[in-house]
């Protein structure tokens, strides 16, 4: 592996029990195998984004957009065009459990695209992908408020 990155979610103590984490390895294939483990989410679809900011002093609503460094409109992991943060969805099961693997072609943990330091996100809905009718739908894909995130740090090897 050329590098890993690791992300431990969290929600608002108060309001949620929503916990995981997410480990990022990028290896000599040029993509990025994504895995991970969030517990505590209602059954269904939960929209995964990577934002352009490291901030979360004040929870999801600091860490700023989609982090989109090559101005793409929201898609989701199979689109050509789409956000670099754009992953799509994770699926909870009936526990609440959502165990997923995924392999990224524009996740970069190194160089100018890098999303170390960025801040990960699980929402309450499913993300759309863009394919829906709105404006919120090209933006963001009407996956709802953060439920859970967390800074992408580096991992000890």
């Amino acid at each position: 592996m050329i590098a890993t990155g690791i992300c431990l979610l969290k929600g608002e103590e108060s309001e949620s029990p929503i916990h995981g984490t997410v480990t990022f390895e990028w290896d000599e294939t040029e993509e990025v195998f994504v895995q991970g483990t969030i517990e505590g989410l209602k059954p269904g679809k939960h929209g995964l984004y990577v934002c352009s900011l490291g901030n979360v002093t004040n929870g999801y609503m600091s860490s700023g957009i989609h982090y989109n460094p090559c101005n793409k409109k929201h898609g989701g992991p199979e689109d050509a065009d789409r956000h670099v943060g754009d992953l799509g969805n994770v699926e909870a099961n009936d526990d609440g459990v959502a165990k997923f693997e995924m392999h990224d072609r524009l996740l970069r943990l190194a160089g100018n695209y890098s999303i170390i330091g960025r801040t990960l996100v699980v929402t309450e809905n499913e993300d759309d992908l863009g394919k829906g009718e709105s404006d919120e739908s090209a933006a963001t894909g009407n996956a709802g408020k953060g439920l859970a995130w967390g800074i992408i740090g580096i991992a000890n090897k």
